[in-house]
């Protein structure tokens, strides 16, 4: 594939980023256990200007690590306009979860996982790294958020 167009500016990125956040649904989520065996599976999602909510099984190898690994990587699926976000998790039982976050989830994805099973729970991904890129050009520029804050 050619390169025709110029990198885009590190505003823009996050610019298109935050429009991703809002109105993707699903999104790669990459855990691993105690012994490192890798686990990735997609996942409804919300943002919240902050962070991101998922909800999946505590009973499930994804939701075992979410919450005992306490880290989770993200990533939306093309491989031509890549994002990937690195973050902390926080565990939420169904009664645990705040109501703002809950209700935007069901608002979204039109799914209430605290009516689902017991065993589902909610996870809170606050972002401490972001990249974003199209192309090999736009990689010299492609972190858009280091330690939490956002660059630039």
């Amino acid at each position: 594939m050619k390169i025709t167009e110029p990198p885009r500016t590190p505003e823009r990125r996050k610019r298109e980023l935050l429009d991703r956040l809002e109105r993707e649904v699903d999104i790669w989520v990459a855990t691993a256990d105690r012994e490192a065996l890798p686990c990735l599976v997609a996942l409804w999602f919300v943002w919240d200007g902050e962070h991101l909510w998922l909800s999946t099984r505590l009973t499930n190898p994804t939701g075992r690590n979410l919450r005992d690994g306490g880290r989770a990587r993200l990533a939306f699926g093309d491989t031509r306009d890549v994002v990937l976000v690195d973050g902390e998790v926080e565990t939420y039982t169904r009664e645990e979860v705040p109501r703002e976050a809950a209700s935007a989830f069901l608002a979204k994805t039109g799914w209430d996982p605290g009516r689902d099973s017991a065993s589902y729970a909610y996870f809170r991904v606050r972002p401490v790294a972001v990249q974003a890129w199209r192309e090999e050009h736009e990689l010299p520029g492609r972190h858009l958020m280091r330690d939490g804050v956002w660059v630039g």
